[in-house]
């Protein structure tokens, strides 16, 4: 047996994000990263994935795992265990939406809503023909949830979860620009794959974000920030990082995450999340593989 680095009791949560992170370029979780994680669940260490997905879209990831957990989905707005017991929502206010949907007119084609629900109506949008562009693959795969409305406005019959924009990275750019000066109780949130010239703002109820989400959970089970570890790879899992004791980054990170003096594990190419786990638990050397830090895939975290 390996010597703990990290006291039993000292590390009681870890938060994993998704797409970037536990997921390799091909879209699945690493033998490596699955044998790690259940060793950490084995021995009393709570794990939780931390996902911009959608409940349902996150699902079929979580039960791969192989043992219950909870999962903090759509950037914090819904919290929620694998069985379906909801610990909170956070929703985005009917009112605030539509305002927003008013505000963004130019940008109908990148719009869409998602509701906390399950079938067709779930995921509202005007029209396919902007989105398919850009997220083709997700819009296969989620067809079955998708509803159409025109003008978007008339699905706002209940608070959504949160509104998203999707496009190319020079155009969503100009969304965040827009969203910033609409002085709206909003948080705004974004990520960003340059690789394949992808960008997902998503616009949630003001002070909802992961790091809110983990905190209010680590608060819930009597956790202090010291005792948590998170793992991820993008913008929208900074206030993630921002709150754990123990934050680390992937080696396909983006950017703008390699400054602020967070650990760099492996990449999601190389099992980086194993590697950070087996770090801070045994004492495991990251080994980082310089030649594929750089150059990893990433998935559609809607």
């Amino acid at each position: 047996m390996l010597k703990l680095s990290v006291p039993a009791d000292s590390l009681r949560l870890i938060a994993i994000d998704i797409d970037g992170t536990l997921l390799n370029p091909e879209f699945q979780i690493s033998p490596t990263d699955l044998a790690v994680l259940r060793r950490a669940h084995a021995e009393g260490i709570e794990v939780i994935l931390v996902t911009g997905r959608r409940h349902t879209f996150a699902l079929p990831i979580a039960e791969q795992l192989g043992f219950d957990l909870w999962l903090i989905t759509s950037n914090g707005a819904i919290t929620r265990s694998l069985s379906g017991e909801t610990f909170h929502r956070d929703l985005l206010p009917e009112p605030t939406c539509r305002e927003l949907v008013g505000v963004m007119q130019e940008f109908r084609g990148q719009t869409v809503l998602t509701f906390d629900s399950t079938g067709p109506g779930t995921i509202v949008i005007e029209r396919l023909a902007e989105l398919e562009v850009s997220i083709q693959r997700w819009l296969e795969k989620n067809m079955q949830y998708i509803k159409f409305v025109v003008p978007i406005e008339d699905a706002l019959t209940t608070d959504p979860v949160q509104a998203m924009f999707c496009g190319p990275v020079e155009q969503m750019r100009r969304v965040l620009q827009s969203l910033e000066s609409c002085n709206l109780p909003i948080t705004v949130l974004r990520t960003e794959y340059p690789g394949r010239d992808l960008s997902i703002v998503d616009v949630l109820n003001a002070g909802c974000s992961k790091g809110h989400a983990l905190a209010r959970w680590a608060n819930y089970r009597g956790i202090t920030p010291s005792q948590v570890m998170a793992v991820g790879d993008n913008y929208n899992d900074i206030e993630m990082l921002a709150f754990a004791g123990h934050p680390f980054i992937m080696g396909n990170a983006s950017e703008e995450l390699l400054g602020r003096g967070w650990t760099l594990t492996r990449s999601n190419a190389e099992s980086g999340v194993a590697a950070a786990v087996e770090h801070v638990l045994y004492g495991k050397d990251l080994s980082l593989n310089s030649e594929g830090v750089r150059g990893s895939a990433i998935g559609v975290s809607l």
